[in-house]
Parts: C-alpha cells; sequence; structure tokens
C-alpha cells in the first residue's frame, strides 16, 4: 500500500478518535484531566471501534470480516 494512503488511513482514524472519544462524552461521562485518562479512554475506544458493526464490511465487526477473509486460504503449519 502506497505511503499517501497509508497516512490518509491514519488520519481518517486519528480524526474518528478526536471526534468520537476526546471532544465528546459518548465514551466517557466526565472530561480527560490527564494523559492517563486519555490513554484509557482511547483504548476502550479502539475495543469498541473493532466490535461495532460496519457497514463497509457487510454489517460485520472487523474480527468478523478478517476471519471470513482468510478462512479459504489454506493455513497449514508452516516451517518457523
Amino acid at each position: 500500500m502506497p505511503q499517501a494512503i497509508r497516512n490518509a488511513l491514519l488520519e481518517c482514524i486519528i480524526g474518528l478518535n478526536k471526534t468520537e472519544c476526546v471532544r465528546t462524552t459518548v465514551v466517557h461521562d466526565v472530561p480527560y484531566k490527564t494523559l492517563a485518562d486519555v490513554e484509557y479512554g482511547t483504548a476502550g475506544w479502539v475495543d469498541w471501534y473493532n466490535r461495532r458493526l460496519h457497514g463497509s464490511l457487510g454489517m460485520m465487526t472487523p474480527v468478523e470480516y478478517r476471519t471470513a477473509h482468510y478462512a479459504p486460504l489454506n493455513l497449514e503449519s508452516q516451517p518457523v
């Protein structure tokens, strides 16, 4: 994947985090007071984000989509 696309995807996720986690009280009840509060809130948001249903993934969670995507591949144990 080209660097510009990776940067755009990362900036999109950072923007979502700021909108859904940091700037609102959707994830938390009170304003963040410390960096540790932001880190804890972000960890919770990432967990929620990875468990929510995504319309672009056919209303599947990212984990379900990844599992379904890689299921047809032959994943026999390979020498390390």
